[in-house]
């Protein structure tokens, strides 16, 4: 007689658990990851990148334009006289506007395209909008250039040209693009915790302060960077969460003692051994109203207007804003996704289309919301670093925005010292990607080492990115192989040659 199999192997208990509808739009549990991880992952992104939130408003809230006004419409100066209260004004709606920017978008990002990236005002990009762009027109022109930029980009994707050149990078490229922004996010590690700085001679870069490590926040940062590693190396759940939480609990503790304050402060006095970015210290009301006054401030055709040399000026901006825009956003998905485990075996991204919609998107927002393009941030990397896999990560992180939004004071309290050991440790995890190079074909490798160092050594993804890929076509072409170069790679190329020499043509159009 044949022994049948027990019933209980067909019960429900012996059965998969069944899957929560969260779990299932999110792919939680197929991508390796679980709903604590995600929260975890989504808060260190959140903390990691944060200091946008104060930074943002330094850089395009304090600079008058051609007609001498801030970009809240008040003059920079009154009666000859800079004016602080006008600055601050400025600021504070800057700020505001930057944080429920990068809200909204992060969290369309995480809903409509499942992806553990968030978004929020681009550093390189409102650099050159404040410095170069908005001293020849007012600011509002200005972001109009942005929503064009934008509204390009978004052309581009829904034509189906954006995705297409992305799958037409060669594997070797995309190595390097990933080691190249590891290597660059440690650099932003180190240089926000003033463990390297800019010397006041002719070196480039220095340890500490002429050579030494000093100071309180120096520290802390030190400190910080021995935590995570033991944490991250015996595996703890959380490590780099439990660091940046437990070394910004220790700064509050500190500064309450010592009083080091800041090392910029308000009147333009410089404190070397200062806190670089936030001093971990609650001021003021912990709660308090946006001011959303800057929202849609926008004129999108008053800087086209001028003879042809005004107008060709104007598309070199948007090409340049574009490119930088572009190709940053591509460094970053191929960094993050391969970092997650998440590209196929084409090293593409799951939902490619949707993750380009929502950043070219963001590009027009940031525009109308006057803060300038916002793109993804590199940042992500440290939750995927804690676990992210999801979007629902990305939900967590335009939570954390939302939060800022109206608790300002409270989320400012994270100091950059206490927050950079965990980008340097993400750093390490995205270099290890360089063993899958092969070093000894020149063709690929050449190209790869330029495009990893010139990442860091320009402080450019974009640079990277264009120097890597020009090399790469000359190689090919020089050695007769230029067949194995992608027809939209050489397309590539072109817009890159123009994006370099874009000071000469600039240049000569003014001697012209």
């Amino acid at each position: 007689m044949v022994q049948k199999s027990p019933k209980a192997a067909t019960t429900p208990a012996a059965l998969p658990p069944k899957r929560s509808s969260l779990d299932r739009y999110f792919a939680i549990s197929r991508r390796g990851s679980t709903i604590g991880a995600e929260i975890r992952g989504g808060l260190v992104t959140f903390v990691t990148m944060a200091y946008i939130i104060a930074l943002n408003p330094l850089i395009i809230g304090t600079v008058p334009d051609i007609n001498g006004n801030l970009i809240s419409g008040a003059p920079y100066k009154v009666d000859g006289v800079v004016s602080g209260a006008n600055i601050g004004a400025a600021i504070v709606m800057v700020a505001a506007a930057t944080a429920l920017i990068a809200a909204l978008m992060t969290i369309f990002m995480g809903v409509y395209a499942r992806f553990p990236i968030a978004l929020a005002t681009g550093l390189g990009i409102n650099a050159l909008l404040a410095a170069s762009i908005v001293p020849k027109m007012t600011w509002a022109q200005g972001m109009g250039l942005i929503v064009w930029e934008g509204v390009i980009i978004t052309a581009l994707v829904l034509t189906g040209f954006r995705k297409a050149v992305f799958r037409a990078v060669p594997t070797s490229l995309r190595i390097a693009i990933s080691v190249g922004i590891g290597l660059f996010i440690a650099l932003i590690g180190l240089k926000d915790a003033g463990f390297v700085r800019k010397p006041a001679g002719s070196l480039p870069v220095e340890l500490g302060i002429n050579g030494n490590l000093f100071g309180w926040p120096t520290l802390i940062f030190c400190l910080g960077l021995i935590l995570v590693i033991i944490l991250f190396v015996r595996k703890v759940k959380g490590a780099l969460l439990i660091s940046i939480v437990g070394m910004t609990l220790v700064s509050m503790i500190l500064e309450a003692i010592v009083k080091n304050g800041p090392a910029f402060g308000a009147d333009g006095s410089v404190h070397p051994t200062g806190w670089q970015l936030n001093v971990p210290a609650i001021s003021g009301n912990i709660f308090q109203l946006p001011n959303l006054h800057l929202l849609f401030h926008v004129d999108m055709f008053g800087a086209f207007k001028g003879g042809p040399t005004v107008v060709l000026s104007v598309i070199m901006t948007i090409f340049a804003l574009l490119l930088s825009d572009f190709f940053d956003t591509m460094g970053t998905i191929f960094a993050v996704g391969s970092e997650a485990g998440l590209l196929d075996k084409h090293g593409n991204p799951p939902y490619m289309q949707q993750i380009l919609i929502v950043d070219s998107l963001a590009a027009i927002a940031g525009g109308l919301g006057s803060v300038s393009s916002n793109t993804s941030y590199i940042e992500s990397a440290s939750g995927v670093g804690e676990g992210a896999r999801t979007g629902l990560a990305s939900v967590v992180t335009g939570a954390g925005f939302l939060v800022a939004l109206l608790l300002s004071p409270l989320v400012n309290v994270v100091p950059s010292e206490a927050a950079a050991p965990v980008l340097v440790l993400v750093g390490f995890l995205m270099m290890q990607q360089v063993a899958e190079l092969d070093w000894r074909d020149l063709d690929e490798a050449i190209p790869a080492f330029l495009t990893m160092v010139l990442m860091p050594f320009t402080y450019s993804i974009t640079n990277g990115i264009g120097a890597g890929f020009l090399v790469y076509a000359l190689i090919k072409l020089l050695r007769g192989k230029a067949r194995q170069v992608h027809p939209l790679m050489w397309v590539i190329v072109a817009m890159f040659f123009l994006y370099f020499a874009q000071g000469v043509i600039l240049h000569w159009m003014k001697l012209g």
